[in-house]
């Protein structure tokens, strides 16, 4: 599969919206946002979004996005050094490519230059994901229970964390 990912502009406002609203619509247990919510916002809110987040995307050979990752870093004084990677989706065709640890990398090494540690949160079964985040150094913290409630069910979330100013902690879990 070839595909190259770049950080999204104001340019790939329409493939981000449409990209975005798909995860939304398709893995509500996965996202805070609605995708009833996400259709609702503005061209400006999109590219608002785009100017505050730092948005990744895996550009197929046709242009369109196979999959998007965002980083979004802590702005307060005293929670700088931590970032959080957000809005990870990937399109079902190109799922087990290779394409989301490539997505999840690339954020990985642009983080190095402005954070210490990455943060995530994981719907407790998603465990493909959870699987990815742990070989690629991330380790869970913590359970938040009841994170969501989605269609009639409450959603538990992992937390993750990933330092970039160690060795990752070995762990007997794979």
């Amino acid at each position: 599969m070839s595909f190259v990912i770049k950080r999204l502009g104001l340019e790939d406002a329409a493939a981000y919206r449409a990209i975005r609203h798909e995860a939304l619509a398709n893995h509500p247990e996965a996202f805070v946002s609605t995708a009833e919510g996400f259709a609702q916002k503005s061209d400006a809110e999109i590219v608002q979004t785009l100017e505050a987040l730092t948005i990744f995307g895996a550009v197929l050979p046709d242009g369109r996005l196979g999959g998007i990752n965002a980083f979004l870093r802590n702005e307060g004084a005293k929670e700088q050094h931590r970032g959080w990677m957000i809005q990870v989706y990937v399109r079902p065709e190109h799922r087990g490519s290779g394409m989301a640890q490539a997505l999840v990398e690339h954020l990985v090494d642009h983080a190095r230059h402005h954070v210490l540690q990455i943060h995530l949160g994981v719907w407790s079964e998603n465990i493909p994901a959870i699987r990815l985040y742990k070989r690629l150094g991330f380790e869970t913290y913590g359970t938040e229970p009841r994170y969501l409630f989605v269609n009639g069910r409450f959603i538990d979330e992992h937390l993750m964390v990933r330092f970039l100013d160690k060795a990752p902690i070995e762990s007997d879990q794979k």
